[in-house]
């Protein structure tokens, strides 16, 4: 992955729940997991604009 071998992961892990706590762990992981979905989408839906405004423009300069 990144040149980490598993004591490596393991360590940074560890001083990620020493740092944040056992609560706020899972809440920081939700919160990172939604804002990459939206982040996606957000991407996706900016492409699928993209090609329905050039659809509509190919079919007014047609008529």
């Amino acid at each position: 992955m990144f040149g980490l071998n598993p004591w490596e992961l393991g360590l940074i892990l560890m001083a990620i729940l020493l740092l944040f706590g056992a609560k706020r762990v899972p809440e920081i992981g939700r919160s990172l997991g939604k804002g990459i979905r939206e982040f996606k989408s957000s991407v996706e839906g900016k492409d699928e604009e993209a090609g329905k405004e050039e659809e509509k423009t190919e079919t007014t300069t047609k008529s």
